[in-house]
């Protein structure tokens, strides 16, 4: 039960299935910034940055990020429920806020040399709260409701709740150089500290007897366990009759009279009896960790590394860069109230002291830049996350089908020496699948709009404004883990950010 409460929840809004891409507002207001030429490039186009003008560049970003995530689960076992009018289908909605995402980029352009600090959240960056629990919670109370069914059970009640933080404060450093003057190189080393807070709860677990009443979970395990240890011992004294029965009648030689055939069937029928009591009674003393509902704090933190490479190339009125992400290798250390194995498997993810697999993938970005004019240039590039060549728990990334791949156009236009606007677009195609896909945390396929302005205040101040929303698909499955069960997932997500460029 516990395992199905967590989940690694983030408030990513672009980028692939564990990292964030939008570390600047730039980006907010044209996300095509692959093959841009501008201190933002500290991230997205790091040897682009090398054709800056001499001396110091520093830009400041704050971003505020809001997400809904919305499943509407279905499954037979939601009508047991007292809150849920015999409706077997509910939708259950987290909210997802990350009131500030900070990024700070830098640089020190001398000669043919480029020095570069980026600090940027470029995973998590927020958390998401469920305050009604998920589908996946209440399934498995009801489904512990219907196994009890033999015993009195008729329905559930209960309350469940989730939340959960996510942070990775990405920090990089790394030199471009220009090997031509239309030609430059960037090597960098970016380290990842990921830090994160799980809280679940289920509580006021009550189940509905025939009489329409309702008595707390504990209470009635302990009446189900006293009735099955009363039939146990009816049982347990009428084999001991069978068998004295059965041993007089061996005594005397009668074992070919009805009499013993008829001690035989009855000898079955107590002993299959028996068996199915203690199964009840077994599975019962297994239940009794729940009588108090479920209370779970994880605590997880680690440490990553991965270099950086980029290359860019100007020739005429066109500009190409490409980067390089090495996968990042994350194993996150829990320090949990979970101290033993479970035979739930998933809860095994947030044992005490266990390291869990949660890499941040590989990814390949190319881009170009066109200027028709010097007023305008226009964008496009491509992202490519190599999802299946990480490792995160339990091999999940096995089960996509395959790797991100995003696809970006936009423009910007100076429309005199103070003032720019620029706007474009996002298109993000995961690989999913119905195995991968689960109510605590998940992605779908969308589309992202952003524009946005620049304001230059003076020769050495630019002021900059963005706004970034993502237009979600819904993922559906059927039928899936079993007949009878379905999820509908989609999200929301809006980004508005301010910032500031200094150039000294």
């Amino acid at each position: 039960m516990v395992g199905v409460m967590l989940a690694a929840t983030t408030t990513a809004s672009a980028g692939g299935i564990l990292t964030n891409t939008n570390q600047s507002v730039d980006f907010l207001r044209n996300p095509a910034r692959d093959a841009a030429i501008g201190l933002d490039g500290v991230y997205s186009n790091p040897a682009g940055v090398a054709f800056l003008p001499e001396g110091f560049h520093i830009g400041f970003n704050w971003q505020y990020a809001h997400q809904t995530r919305t499943i509407e689960s279905t499954s037979p076992f939601f009508a047991l429920g007292k809150k849920n009018n015999g409706q077997m289908t509910k939708t259950f909605e987290g909210v997802a806020d990350a009131p500030c995402i900070p990024s700070l980029q830098a640089a020190y352009n001398t000669g043919n040399w480029s020095w570069q600090f980026n600090f940027s959240v470029p995973g998590g960056g927020g958390k998401c709260e469920f305050a009604d629990g998920l589908g996946s919670f209440e399934s498995v109370v009801g489904n512990i409701a219907n196994q009890l069914k033999p015993l009195g059970a008729e329905g559930y009640d209960m309350d469940g709740y989730m939340q959960g933080r996510q942070y990775y404060f990405g920090f990089q450093v790394g030199t471009a150089y220009k090997v031509m003057e239309n030609l430059s190189v960037y090597g960098g080393l970016r380290m990842l500290w990921g830090t994160a807070t799980y809280r679940a709860r289920i509580s006021n677990i009550q189940v509905r007897q025939a009489n329409n009443s309702y008595v707390d979970f504990g209470s009635f395990l302990s009446q189900a366990t006293a009735t099955i240890d009363g039939g146990l011992s009816q049982v347990s004294d009428g084999l001991s009759q069978v068998a004295a029965g059965m041993a007089q009648l061996e005594a005397a030689g009668a074992t070919a009279l009805p009499q013993y055939a008829e001690l035989q069937a009855k000898n079955t029928e107590l002993t299959a009896t028996k068996a199915s009591l203690e199964n009840s009674r077994s599975s019962l003393d297994a239940l009794q960790k729940y009588s108090q509902g479920v209370n779970l704090l994880c605590n997880q933190s680690s440490v990553g590394f991965a270099p950086v490479i980029g290359a860019d190339y100007k020739v005429g009125r066109f500009n190409f860069a490409l980067k390089y992400e090495v996968k990042t290798q994350i194993r996150m250390k829990n320090e949990s109230t979970v101290f033993e194995a479970s035979e739930i498997a998933a809860v095994n993810k947030f044992r005490d002291s266990e390291e869990v697999n949660e890499d941040m993938p590989a990814q390949l970005a190319i881009g170009a830049q066109w200027s028709p004019v010097d007023a305008i240039r226009l964008n496009v590039g491509w992202h490519h996350f190599f999802d299946k060549k990480a490792e995160w728990y339990n091999n999940t990334q096995d089960l996509l089908d395959h790797d991100t791949n995003e696809y970006l156009a936009g423009a910007e236009w100076d429309i005199n020496d103070r003032f720019t606007i620029s706007g474009g677009l996002q298109m993000t195609r995961y690989g999913l699948s119905d195995q991968y896909m689960n109510d605590m945390s998940f992605v779908v396929n969308s589309i992202s709009l952003g524009f946005g302005a620049n304001y230059k205040a003076s020769d050495k101040v630019t002021l900059k404004a963005g706004y970034f929303q993502t237009n979600y698909d819904h993922y559906k499955r059927e039928n899936y883990p079993a007949e009878g069960f379905s999820d509908d997932f989609t999200r929301t997500n809006r980004v508005l950010g301010i910032g500031c460029e200094l150039n000294l």
